[in-house]
C-alpha cells in the first residue's frame, strides 16, 4: 500500500447547529398504548409511544406538540420508549413517565423515571436499578405508574421482569421497593423465546388510587394494584396506603387485567380482561365492574358465547356522567374493532357497528387524508385494531380520543352515541410523528424527498413546499406493510424503485413519475425480500441486497439472478452518471462492477477500516463516491480505485450522505463520532471540516439513523428517525480548518 500525506491550512471552523422540524406525514404511523388526561385542568393530556416518545395535548386544535425529543440522544436512544405515565392531580404542570425500550439485550441500559414541572419542557432523570420495557409486549396495559391524588411526594410504579412493585415519597427523585407486595406478575408469553422479547416476565399490569377512600398519614387508604397472573389472583389491595397487601376477594381468575379505573361517584372500578397481554393477541376476555363498598364483581361483559372472539383493552370511563362508560376490543382483526356504550354501568350495552351493516358513527381523515386513501379505503378494519387506550375527557363527556396500531381517532360529540345514535370520529393525530424510517433519498432535479417507512408503506413529498402538507396517500399499487429501501436513477431521475420485506409476494416496485404512482416489477417473484436496492443511472438494471438471498440482479424487468462476486448482505450503490457502474462494500473491502452489476471486484483500500456501513454516490459527478466505515470516511474520484481519508476527526461513522449546497457545491453529511460526541455532523469543504448540525434535537441512536441531502434545495437536509418519523432543517455550513490528508491506494 502507497500513501501520499498532505499538509493543506485552512480557516478556522465554527459550531452552528440547525433548526429542526418534522416533515409532516401526520396521522400517528405507530401504537399510542397510553393516553391519559388530568382530572382537573382542562386540556391537559398527554399520549404515550412505544418508540416515539411521549406528546403533550394542544386542546385549541386537537394537535400535539413531543416533548421528549431532548432527551432521546445517541447515548439515551431508549428514553423513546415510554412503558407508563402519570399526571400530579394537584399540579397540572406535573408529569411523570418510565422510559426504557427493551428489558432484554437489546436495551443495554436500566431505565428510569422523568419528572418534569413545566409540562415536559424540561426533565429531571431518577435511574431505576432495572430495565423497562416501553416496547415490551404488554406496553398496552397500565398505567404502572400513578401519583397519590392525596400526596404529591407519592408514586408507584409496577416494574416488569420480577422486579415487583417500587415506592417514591419524595416526588419521584428516588424510589425504593416495596418488600411487602410480593406478586410480581410472572407470566410469560412465550418462555422459548431465545431473545427474550417474548420470554421476560410482564410484572405489574395498572396502579389505581382510590381516592374515595380517605387518608392514613396524608396518604391515600386504598390502593389496587394489577399483576400479569392469570392463575392465581391479578388483582391486589391495601387498605392501609401500602403498608400490607392481599387479593382482591372473589376476582376474576381467567384473564389478564389490561385497564382499571376508578368512578368515583359510584364508588366503583371498571376493569377490561384479555386472554393476552398484548398488544397484538386476545382471542377471549372480559369486563368487570368492581363495587368498592359491598365487595363484589359484576360480569359485564357486553358480549358473550360464540360473539366473543376477542379481548377487551380500551376502556374509557365519564366522569361527570356516572354509569357510562365505553370500551373496546383489543383486537378484533376481521371485519373490524367493536366499541360498546354504556349507560347504566354495564347492565345493557350499544354496539357501535352491527353486522347488517349499520354504522352508528362517521369516519374521516382530513388532517392524514392518507389514512383514508391507503387504509380505510383498502380495509374492512376501519375503526382499527390494537386498541389499548381509550379515554373520555373528565371535563367534557363529548371528548374523546382512543388509539390505535396506526392512529389516534376520537371526537367531541361522544354524547351523540346515546341520542342521535351516531358519532364522528376522525383521525387526531396531527403533530404525532412516529413513524419507524427505514431509508431516505432526494433525488437531483426529481421529487425533493421519497420516504421508505415501517408499517406504512411509504411516501413521496415531490417539493419542499409538500413537506408541510400530509400526503394524500402513501405508496401504493403495490402497497406492502413495510417499505425497506429505495433509489432513484440519477440520469433518470423519475425513474424510481422501492422494495419491501414481506416475504411471500412479489416485493418490488417501479415509477417513472418520481414515485406518484407505482407499478409492480415484471421480472419479480416471491422468494426475495428486505435488505436494500441500487437502481442504475439509466433505470435499466436493478441490484438488490436482499435479506436472505444475497445480492440479486435484475436488468430491464428481467427475472433476478445472483451476483456471487458480492458477499451477501453487502452495502450496495449505483453511479448516478455512469450507468455500467454499482458499487458494494463488505466487511473491510470495497467492490466495484463496471458491467452493470453481473460481476465485482475488490477495488481501493479503506485504511484501518474493518466495516463499511454506506455508501453515497455524488448526484452530479460520475465515479465521485463517498464510504462511510467505522475508521471514518472516505473519498475517491476515480470509480473507486483510490480513497482519501477526509478527515479523522470524525470517526466511526455510520449512514452518509451529498446535498445541494450554495451556488455549485455540494454538501457531505454524516453520523458519527465528533467534537460535539456521537450526533448528525456537515461539511461544505469536502469533508475537510465538520460541524455539529444536529445540536439539541434528539435523533435516537444513530446507528438507526437515515440519511438524505436535498438534491434540489441548498443547505437542505433529511433525517429518517426509528420512531419520531422524519426530521428536516436548512441552514449554510461556514468555516474550515486545518486538516491532513492521507491517500490510499489499493
Amino acid at each position: 500500500m502507497k500513501f501520499l500525506a498532505a499538509i493543506e491550512l485552512l480557516v478556522a471552523a465554527a459550531e452552528a447547529a440547525f433548526t429542526w422540524q418534522n416533515v409532516k406525514i401526520g396521522g400517528g404511523g405507530g401504537f399510542v398504548p397510553g393516553i391519559v388526561f388530568h382530572p382537573t385542568a382542562k386540556g391537559v393530556a398527554y399520549a404515550r409511544t412505544d418508540i416515539g416518545g411521549l406528546y403533550r395535548l394542544n386542546p385549541e386544535d386537537d394537535s400535539w406538540t413531543p416533548v421528549t425529543d431532548g432527551i432521546a440522544d445517541n447515548d439515551n436512544w431508549h428514553n423513546w420508549g415510554v412503558d407508563a405515565l402519570a399526571l400530579d392531580p394537584q399540579d397540572e404542570n406535573v408529569v411523570y413517565a418510565a422510559v426504557g425500550m427493551y428489558t432484554n439485550d437489546w436495551d443495554p441500559k436500566p431505565g428510569s423515571i422523568i419528572r418534569s414541572s413545566d409540562k415536559g419542557a424540561t426533565w429531571k432523570t431518577t435511574a431505576l436499578p432495572f430495565k423497562v420495557g416501553g416496547n415490551m409486549p404488554g406496553r398496552g396495559m397500565g398505567e404502572r405508574l400513578a401519583v397519590d391524588p392525596a400526596n404529591s411526594k407519592i408514586l408507584y410504579f409496577g416494574a416488569r421482569s420480577g422486579n415487583g412493585l417500587w415506592k417514591s415519597t419524595d416526588g419521584g427523585e428516588t424510589f425504593t421497593k416495596v418488600s411487602s407486595f410480593t406478586a410480581v406478575g410472572t407470566f410469560v408469553p412465550d418462555p422459548s423465546d431465545a431473545n427474550g422479547l417474548n420470554s421476560d416476565e410482564q410484572g405489574l399490569a395498572f396502579i389505581t388510587f382510590d381516592s374515595t377512600s380517605g387518608t392514613t398519614d396524608g396518604a391515600t387508604k386504598r390502593i389496587f394494584v394489577g399483576t400479569a397472573d392469570n392463575t392465581t389472583a391479578s388483582v391486589y389491595v391495601s387498605e392501609d396506603a401500602g403498608v400490607t397487601w392481599a387479593p382482591v376477594k372473589d376476582q376474576p381468575g381467567t384473564y389478564f387485567p389490561h385497564k382499571c379505573v376508578l368512578q368515583p361517584e359510584e364508588k366503583a372500578l371498571y376493569l377490561t380482561y384479555s386472554d393476552g397481554t398484548g398488544p397484538y393477541d386476545g382471542t377471549k376476555g372480559g369486563v368487570y365492574r368492581y363495587d368498592i363498598v359491598a365487595s363484589t364483581w359484576t360480569d359485564i361483559t357486553p358480549v358473550s358465547h360464540s360473539d366473543l372472539t376477542y379481548g377487551f383493552g380500551g376502556l374509557g370511563v365519564d366522569m361527570q356522567k356516572p354509569g357510562t362508560l365505553v370500551v373496546a376490543s383489543l383486537n378484533s382483526w376481521y371485519p373490524d374493532a367493536q366499541l360498546f356504550r354504556s349507560i347504566d354501568s354495564g347492565t345493557t350495552w350499544s354496539k357501535i357497528w352491527v353486522q347488517t351493516n349499520h354504522y352508528y358513527y362517521t369516519l374521516s381523515t382530513p388532517k392524514a387524508p392518507w389514512i383514508q386513501t391507503g387504509f380505510i379505503d383498502m380495509d374492512t378494519k376501519h375503526l382499527g385494531w390494537m386498541i389499548e387506550a381509550l379515554v373520555i375527557d373528565p371535563l367534557d363527556s363529548d371528548h374523546w380520543l382512543y388509539s390505535t396500531g396506526l392512529t389516534v381517532y376520537g371526537g367531541h360529540d361522544l354524547t351523540k352515541w346515546d341520542s342521535d345514535h351516531l358519532v364522528s370520529i376522525q383521525s387526531l393525530a396531527d403533530g404525532i410523528e412516529e413513524f419507524s424510517v427505514q431509508d431516505l433519498a432526494s433525488p437531483a432535479g426529481g421529487s425533493e424527498l421519497l420516504a421508505a417507512v415501517g408499517d406504512d408503506s411509504g411516501f413521496t413529498f415531490e417539493d419542499t413546499e409538500s413537506l408541510k402538507s400530509s400526503p394524500k396517500t402513501p405508496w401504493m399499487n403495490p402497497i406492502w406493510s413495510t417499505s425497506s429501501s429505495v433509489d432513484y436513477a440519477g440520469a433518470s431521475v423519475k425513474n424510481i424503485v422501492r422494495i419491501g420485506n414481506s416475504a411471500g409476494s412479489p416485493q418490488i416496485a417501479l415509477s417513472s413519475d418520481g414515485g406518484v404512482s407505482w407499478s409492480n416489477y415484471s421480472g419479480a417473484d416471491t422468494s426475495l425480500s428486505g435488505g436494500t436496492v441500487a437502481y442504475s443511472a439509466d433505470a435499466d438494471t436493478v441490484l438488490w441486497s436482499t435479506s436472505t438471498s444475497g445480492v440479486q440482479r435484475s436488468q430491464e424487468q428481467a427475472a433476478f439472478s445472483s451476483v456471487s462476486s458480492l458477499p451477501s448482505g453487502a452495502v450496495i450503490a449505483s453511479d448516478k452518471q455512469n450507468n455500467t457502474v454499482f458499487y458494494g462494500g463488505s466487511g473491510a473491502s470495497f467492490y466495484v462492477s463496471t458491467d452493470t452489476g453481473t460481476s465485482f471486484s475488490e477495488a481501493g483500500a479503506l485504511g484501518s477500516a474493518t466495516a463499511v456501513r454506506d455508501i453515497a454516490a455524488h448526484p452530479t459527478k460520475a465515479g465521485d463516491i463517498w464510504v462511510s466505515t467505522d475508521a471514518g470516511i472516505f473519498h475517491s474520484t476515480d470509480y473507486g480505485s483510490s480513497f482519501t481519508q477526509v478527515s479523522t476527526d470524525l470517526k466511526n461513522t455510520y449512514q452518509i450522505a451529498l446535498g445541494k449546497g450554495s451556488g455549485s457545491t455540494w454538501n457531505v453529511y454524516a453520523f458519527g463520532t465528533g467534537s460535539a460526541g456521537a450526533k448528525l455532523y456537515g461539511s461544505a469543504d469536502d469533508g475537510a471540516s465538520w460541524i455539529d448540525i444536529q445540536g439539541n434535537q434528539g435523533f435516537g441512536s444513530i446507528d438507526s439513523c437515515k440519511l438524505a441531502g436535498s438534491g434540489n434545495t441548498a443547505g437542505q437536509v433529511f433525517v429518517g428517525t426509528n420512531g419520531r418519523g422524519v426530521f428536516y432543517a436548512s441552514g449554510e455550513i461556514e468555516g474550515k480548518r486545518e486538516r491532513k490528508l492521507t491517500v490510499f491506494h489499493a
